[in-house]
């Protein structure tokens, strides 16, 4: 696990989130390793960026860290304080400081309900402002986040796209959070307007000193967003650095089999013309992981210690982690 330097906001360690599997005549049939083991630490102001593959545990890790679904193991520390085992009420003061933006702005919004309705629920259940101050504040965050305050009166089929997630970020910014998970909160959107919310996203981490978690499967966008990156396969980061290493010089064969697909206006190195790589096979199942390294059935590089050994989570360099046994030597 690697930290910045300042204390962290944020501390992950050892995050597992395990779903059984089974029902009336199957008990105990098994269980989906979702994350199985992860650790990292996010500074204040600072945005990590989360991602990789479909189904390989990264919209999991979102929800666990918020405690929307309890963790199986492991530990996960705000400002120092371990909540992990917190209850509901123990745990109302610490979700004012860590708020979500989901994925899909067509269906995180409440129908029924206006503008104005959505983005005061947080500060009517924490009995933040209420009567004319109220409709003052939810009016400074509408325009805020772009929007006009006489759009309050809308329901949000009456917003495009765009206009639904930044009532979505006016929402998450109401109680004045530290952290933000975003859960690919621009796949959704067109790519003119993916560009504009990431703007946005990165005007009010400027203004506010906010943190991000930022799920996403789109590597030009964690790029553009991100300071540093974590890459997840089959529910464990199998490396983490800051971004200009990551793209530059990656250490991990699965992250450079996902750069590779990216398209690049320039070579990634002066010295070197980065090939496409095409994995073999699909990913395995997250309920039967292969043993030792679990790229091991895909990866082109693969040893025979990698179908046995699981390679350790190290600092190869000052700042980048990786889990290879190609960077033992390191």
């Amino acid at each position: 696990m690697t930290a910045p330097a300042a204390a962290p906001l944020l501390e992950v360690v050892g995050l597992q989130k395990h779903f059984p599997v089974g029902g009336v005549f199957r008990r105990g049939a098994g269980k989906v390793l979702a994350v199985d083991g992860i650790s990292f630490a996010l500074g204040a102001a600072e945005t990590l960026g989360l991602v990789g593959e479909s189904g390989c545990g990264k919209s999991t890790a979102g929800k666990t860290i918020l405690k929307l679904l309890e963790p199986s193991a492991g530990q996960i520390k705000l400002r120092g304080r371990d909540i992990t085992d917190l209850h509901p009420a123990e745990m109302r003061p610490y979700r004012r400081e860590m708020q979500v933006i989901f994925q899909d702005p067509y269906s995180s919004l409440d129908p029924r309900m206006s503008a104005q309705a959505i983005v005061s629920e947080p500060l009517i259940n924490y009995g933040i402002v209420k009567g004319h101050e109220l409709k003052e504040r939810v009016a400074a965050l509408l325009r805020r986040v772009g929007l006009r305050p006489e759009q309050m009166r809308h329901y949000p089929h009456e917003f495009s796209g765009g206009q639904r997630q930044r009532l979505g970020i006016a929402r998450a910014l109401a109680l004045n959070p530290r952290l933000i998970i975003a859960d690919e909160p621009v796949s959704a959107l067109d790519v003119s307007v993916q560009a504009q919310v990431i703007n946005l996203l990165m005007d009010l981490q400027d203004e506010y000193g906010l943190s991000y978690v930022f799920i996403a499967h789109d590597l030009a966008v964690v790029e553009h967003i991100s300071h540093r990156v974590a890459v997840m396969y089959l529910g464990k980061i199998v490396e983490l650095t800051d971004k200009k290493s990551l793209f530059l010089d990656p250490l991990h064969p699965y992250t450079e089999a996902l750069l590779s697909a990216v398209p690049r206006s320039t070579p990634v190195k002066t010295d070197t013309k980065r090939e496409r790589i095409v994995l073999a096979g699909d990913v395995p199942s997250p309920m039967n992981p292969p043993s030792g390294c679990r790229f091991h059935t895909r990866c082109p590089y693969v040893m025979s210690r990698c179908k046995t050994e699981e390679p350790a989570f190290r600092e190869a360099r000052p700042g980048h982690w990786v889990a290879c046994h190609l960077r033992d030597a390191l």
